[in-house]
């Protein structure tokens, strides 16, 4: 498919994530919604927010409302990516969901998708490798578009959505991921790869021609920027957010909040 091929060239995934809106809009879902976690989950069975990565062109507000104030944690939506694997419909979801009865998380969940015009759209969850880990997207069709609209876009053209939404997480998966619209800076990646690759840090101050201090800045630096309180914690995430062992050094970029491109809301901590 034609439309797969700018994937693979990308090398920022604000660069995937605008391509992906564009190309997902013109199949008639226009506000698109990325979650992606690899580590256990807190009491409860969902992840905290800063232990996921949330990309989404939804507006700001919904970000507030939806995500900062967890209220992910109640979405029928959500909790069915996290438990199931493949496509649904939003009907199959809200139907089960209106059967079995809503929480009260679940209600509030409900009304803020109606004042977000959150109406009709689809949800695609996809296998994953490691443990502990979940990743899917939430599609939104355009304004206008009912559920049964929709349900007829998915019977013609729901395989193709299918595999362009998987090659789009999978490029996801590979890139660089920001944490809270920051890279580790240069020094912080490499402290963290030598002591990965079993170097002290005696061995680092001798590499580097500085002394053993400036080696533990960087890397309290490293821990404090991804929220882990080991060396060891740190290497795990920084490895997951593939910000370290890469063949260069990648830019630091903020992601934008307009035009399109993505609200990171919170980033694997």
């Amino acid at each position: 498919m034609r439309q797969l091929q700018p994937y693979l060239a990308m090398q920022t995934i604000e660069d995937v994530w605008a391509h992906h809106i564009e190309v997902m809009t013109g199949f008639g879902f226009d506000r698109l919604f990325y979650a992606f976690h690899a580590f256990a989950t807190r009491p409860g069975g969902m992840v905290a927010p800063n232990d996921a990565l949330f990309l989404t062109n939804h507006g700001a507000d919904y970000v507030d409302d939806y995500v900062y104030s967890s209220l992910y944690r109640d979405g029928p939506l959500m909790n069915w990516a996290t438990q199931n694997i493949g496509a649904t419909s939003w009907r199959v979801v809200r139907d089960q969901a209106a059967a079995e009865g809503l929480s009260e998380g679940g209600r509030r969940v409900a009304t803020i998708n109606q004042k977000y015009g959150l109406e009709a759209g689809y949800t695609i969850s996809f296998p994953m490798a490691l443990r502990n880990s979940n990743a899917g997207f939430g599609l939104c069709a355009r304004k206008g578009l009912s559920q049964d609209d929709v349900d007829e876009i998915w019977a013609e053209h729901g395989d193709e959505i299918q595999v362009i939404n998987h090659v789009a997480h999978l490029c996801i998966l590979q890139l660089p991921a920001p944490h809270q619209g920051q890279m580790l800076t240069a020094r912080q990646a490499e402290a963290l790869e030598l002591v990965a690759d079993g170097k002290s840090t005696q061995d680092i101050a001798v590499i580097w021609g500085r002394n053993i201090a400036t080696v533990e800045k960087h890397l309290r630096g490293a821990r404090d920027g991804l929220g882990v309180e080991t060396t060891a914690q740190a290497i795990r995430k920084a490895s997951i957010l593939n910000q370290i062992f890469r063949a260069t050094t990648p830019s630091s970029r903020k992601p934008s909040t307009e035009n399109g491109t993505p609200i990171t809301a919170s980033n694997i901590g």
